[in-house]
């Protein structure tokens, strides 16, 4: 369910026609979110906690995860080959995980934080490029990036952004940091097709180990081990696009 006047949701569930539902607010039958609802244009949508008469007609909770998704595992919900990082999740903590979608895929030899969550307006507000949600990857090289002028070139590069002929785009630009001669931080607001290998590529400089550490302002949590996840909290779910 998308946001729906309060009317039409009631209209549609119990089968009724509007001008009944205006009746039953006035008589003060319909609660949402446990207050008595006055106003036929309220907006509800598919979290709001909606009952008539004592009974519950919708009370779906939103879930928010975060999961440290290994090497070797799909970011999908089934898959014939591999597992999937809904398959980490186990049933008695994730009853309804059959519900949950990936915010952001990440490939299958990519490893880091991926978020799941059954609440599709969130997960669309962090993956619109247009919103300039940063996401954090730590990248391991094959061949060292030693001198300053070599790291120049990286940086000038990735900065610009570079051409994909084959989407025929340019892609946004991205900032580096240099770790070792072999490590680099790389900070993206979007995530074309094997995006950071491909620009690796450009130097011929095959990327070895991929894993992302943040998106927005969440970082990875550095307690939980290579499959395991937790809910997150209120204020991360509120916060994290915010810079």
């Amino acid at each position: 369910m998308q946001r729906s006047r309060l009317d039409k949701f009631i209209s549609q569930k119990l089968n009724v026609p509007k001008k009944q539902v205006r009746l039953m607010l006035a008589q003060k039958r319909v609660k949402v979110n446990g207050n008595v609802a006055d106003s036929i244009d309220l907006i509800v949508d598919k979290f709001s906690v909606i009952e008539c008469d004592g009974e519950i007609l919708q009370a779906n909770k939103a879930s928010y995860i975060m999961l440290h998704k290994p090497i070797g595992v799909v970011s999908a919900t089934k898959d014939d080959k591999h597992k999937t990082v809904i398959d980490l999740l186990d049933i008695k903590d994730y009853p309804e995980k059959h519900l949950l979608h990936i915010v952001g895929r990440l490939d299958l030899n990519t490893s880091g934080l991926i978020l799941l969550t059954n609440d599709s307006s969130w997960s669309e507000s962090l993956t619109l490029p247009e919103n300039k949600v940063d996401k954090v990857y730590r990248v391991t090289l094959e061949n060292p990036i030693a001198s300053d002028e070599l790291k120049q070139q990286y940086l000038s590069a990735f900065a610009k952004g570079m051409y994909f002929a084959y989407e025929d785009l340019t892609t946004k630009p991205a900032t580096l940091q240099f770790i070792s001669e072999n490590e680099v931080l790389i900070t993206l607001q979007e995530g074309k097709y094997h995006q950071i290998k491909r620009m690796f590529g450009r130097f011929q400089n095959p990327v070895i180990g991929l894993h992302r550490l943040s998106v927005g302002n969440l970082q990875l949590d550095s307690n939980l081990l290579v499959t395991q996840s937790r809910q997150l909290t209120a204020c991360e779910v509120r916060e994290i696009s915010v810079k």
